[in-house]
């Protein structure tokens, strides 16, 4: 019987190649790369710590600085205030004694009973008469006749000739600043040729007197009635 040849000797030896087969060694690991991901889980782990304390950290309180206050300054006294309202319950604008000198004089306040308004208005002790007798007095308000000009009351004689350039003066007269016109509560004018009234015109050119306000005595006081 015929014997079969050895197959072994018709086997083929594989090659080698480094790295593959039995006798391969696996890849070396990188030792640093356990150290590298340990950083990172720690960073993260801070950083989710610090953003989370961020986020429980109580508010502080706002501080709201107070509004800084400004002094706004008292308006001026209103010098009408202080003066005699004469009123329908109560007339009193002075006493006997108050103008007991001549050319002596008190300021006052009256309501105009055609327009409703509270006008100042004056009182003068003319010289001479007795002071019981309303005739004794002159009373006026000090809005000027058809003007907005304050009439002014001037007993320094050189501020008449130098305010006015009045050189005839001799007493107090009554003047009007916007128009220059001068007063005299001596003399008397006829108004519409029947009806005489006190502050007859020296100089300017003003329609009329003052509007005069009537006046009364009661014992030792002055009473203002109304107005012109």
């Amino acid at each position: 019987m015929t014997e079969l040849p050895d197959s072994s000797h018709f086997k083929v030896d594989m090659p080698q190649i480094p790295g593959v087969g039995p006798s391969a060694r696996p890849p070396r690991r990188n030792p640093l790369f356990p150290l590298v991901i340990a950083f990172l889980v720690v960073g993260l782990l801070i950083l989710v710590a610090v953003r989370w304390f961020s986020h429980n950290k109580p508010a502080e309180p706002v501080r709201v600085e107070p509004i800084p206050q400004i002094e706004v300054p008292a308006p001026p006294p209103n010098p009408t205030d202080s003066l005699p309202q004469a009123t329908e319950a109560n007339p009193v604008i002075a006493t006997l004694g108050e103008l007991a000198k001549p050319w002596s004089s008190v300021e006052f306040m009256i309501r105009n009973k055609l327009t409703g308004e509270n006008v100042r208005a004056i009182i003068v002790r003319l010289p001479g008469g007795l002071a019981s007798q309303p005739s004794s007095y002159w009373a006026f308000s000090r809005v000027a006749p058809y003007g907005t000009c304050d009439l002014e009351y001037i007993t320094n004689l050189e501020a008449i000739r130098t305010g006015y350039d009045y050189r005839a003066a001799t007493h107090p007269l009554v003047g009007n600043p916007c128009s220059h016109t001068l007063y005299d509560p001596l003399k008397t004018a006829n108004l519409s040729g029947h009806t005489w009234i006190r502050g007859g015109i020296v100089q300017g050119s003003d329609i009329r007197p003052p509007f005069g306000v009537e006046i009364k005595i009661q014992g030792k006081q002055v009473l203002a009635i109304r107005t012109e």
